[in-house]
């Protein structure tokens, strides 16, 4: 009895210990991988996403780089985000959106679209570098942190967060270019901000030109008719405000035919969030 007693105390110490080895062998696959980890970043260190220098972490800027980023912050235009030398309110206008205003609601930028922000824009867009995004949306939810957000502007209705929606790309195109810059960015705002994600929302159904090199008058004739709202998402966004994500924007043309498109479905308001803003270079007077 005293031996099938001792046995049994022993198998149970043995059990104890098979089952406090559990953490011990998760812990030696952690510290596997973070060699391995280690040994991939010796091998591959870390580069400026710009420039390539070499920086301390992945998806960073070097301290050149990032200085001549031309980032935007407020005071700004409520409108269309253009940067105030001085503070004239929360609700102040620029002069070109009380000429002109846009079809949208607020627009707002991470930076200005000139120095290293025009090559970060061309790697994502035609350099085959999509992680890119990842950095470049994180800048872009910090920047519109307001149009994320629950609430709204001044004259907009209070209907929680919005839907992010990309502007797509016509399928050939973006065979060709192998992926959708702006639904790489609106991934990384979303994982950013917690914003619900809509990529297939807004369909590209017309192949258009390229607008580079079109004039605003040219660059609203050439996207015109050319989106629509897939049938089986127009009920997902009535009633909700969303949030148009792009790279660029310089006109307007491509995000206000975008616009009008998600309101005709339903969308109570439309805002717009880009990486770059094409007319932000100089803080207005």
């Amino acid at each position: 009895m005293a031996e099938s007693l001792e046995t049994a105390s022993e198998a149970g110490e043995s059990g104890g210990r098979a089952v406090r080895g559990r953490p011990a062998l998760s812990g030696l696959f952690g510290h596997l991988r973070r060699a391995g980890a280690a040994t991939v970043a010796l091998a591959v260190p870390p580069s400026c996403l710009c420039c390539h220098r070499l920086v301390e972490a992945d998806q960073a800027l070097c301290a050149s780089c990032w200085t001549q980023i031309p980032f935007l912050a407020p005071p700004w235009c409520a409108r269309l985000g253009l940067p105030f030398a001085y503070d004239l309110g929360p609700e102040a206008l620029s002069p070109l959106a009380i000429a002109r205003p846009p079809r949208f609601d607020r627009l707002r930028a991470a930076c200005a679209y000139s120095g290293p922000a025009r090559a970060l824009v061309s790697g994502l867009k035609y350099g085959d570098r999509p992680a890119l995004a990842e950095a470049m949306g994180r800048w872009m939810a910090r920047a519109g942190a307001e149009l994320l957000s629950g609430a709204s502007g001044e004259e907009l209705p209070e209907v929680g967060p919005p839907l992010l929606v990309p502007v797509p790309l016509h399928p050939l195109r973006q065979w060709a270019r192998r992926y959708n810059q702006s639904a790489r960015l609106a991934r990384a705002v979303a994982e950013a901000s917690g914003c619900e994600l809509a990529p297939e929302l807004l369909r590209r159904i017309r192949r258009t030109r390229r607008q580079v090199g079109l004039d605003r008058v040219s660059r609203a004739s050439n996207v015109r008719g050319a989106f629509a709202v897939a049938p089986e998402a127009a009920m997902r966004l009535a009633g909700r405000r969303a949030v148009l994500i792009d790279d660029v924007y310089t006109t307007g043309a491509t995000v206000s035919a975008a616009t009008r498109v998600l309101r005709a479905a339903g969308a109570v308001a439309v805002d717009v969030l880009v990486f770059a803003h094409a007319g932000a270079d100089t803080p207005l007077q």
